[in-house]
């Protein structure tokens, strides 16, 4: 099991606990869940879907690699409020306008 190159084995919190679920007596009576908590960021994940403790480790990790991830992408740029140029208000409209026409022919005429 491989560590990604921005943790360390030092970093880290490894707990085991049995997974509920589908899967027999080979899961309700081994510990195969895995939670691993980064120590330093406070992350926890956990892993429970597969019936061997040695794959839940390595997804257990792959989550906690992308998580550490998404926590270090800079928060995206507020968006500055802009208003309508009057020559787009002009033409939004307009074009209203004309839809409503459009619209108008295809109604009953009132006499009938």
């Amino acid at each position: 099991m491989d560590l990604p190159p921005e943790i360390e084995e030092k970093d880290l919190l490894w707990e085991f606990f049995r997974a509920s679920g589908p899967g027999g007596q080979h899961r309700n009576k081994t510990e195969t869940g895995v939670r691993l908590t980064h120590l330093p960021s406070g992350i926890t994940v956990s892993a429970t879907e597969r019936r061997s403790q040695h794959q839940n480790r390595e997804v257990a990790l792959e989550r906690l690699a992308h998580a550490l991830a998404e926590k270090a992408k800079p928060p995206p740029k507020p968006r500055r409020p802009t208003k309508p140029s009057r020559a787009a208000k002009r033409r939004r409209l307009e074009a209203k306008k004309q839809r409503g026409q459009i619209k108008s022919l295809r109604r009953k005429p009132v006499g009938d």
